[in-house]
């Protein structure tokens, strides 16, 4: 069964950090993309950051340029990202999710992801 278990939200102030993981299912990681979206209390779920499957390469939402980073350790199975200079705005639960090889292009569409996580929530306070 394939599984993917977010961890290391909580709560922070403005301008902390924090680093989230996302512990991915040994059958899927080496050929899935594993991407982050999130969503906040009212709002649909917004793309975050991805990181592609065979090169590594990344993507990320305009807002959280220079602040976040999406990284993978391929011998751990798991994806981390990196979050710091965090702003209230950030508050939401935030998901990992994954996207097979079928797809290319680019990473922000919520419908071609196969599998996701349970949600871990991340609040910044003012």
């Amino acid at each position: 069964q394939v599984q993917l278990v977010e961890s290391g939200g909580g709560l922070v102030q403005t301008g902390g950090s924090l680093r989230l993981t996302c512990a991915v299912s040994r059958q899927i990681f080496s050929t899935y993309s594993i991407a982050w979206f999130r969503q906040a209390p009212g709002k649909e779920r917004k793309f975050v950051a991805a990181i592609g499957w065979s090169d590594g390469d990344t993507d990320y939402t305009d807002s959280v340029k220079g602040r976040f980073t999406i990284s993978r350790d391929n011998a751990k199975n798991t994806v981390y990202l990196q979050m710091n200079s965090l702003k209230p705005e950030d508050t939401a639960v935030y998901y990992c999710a994954a996207r097979s090889p079928y797809y290319s292009g680019s990473y922000a569409f919520r419908t071609q992801y196969d599998y996701w996580g349970q949600g871990t929530q991340v609040t910044v306070s003012a």
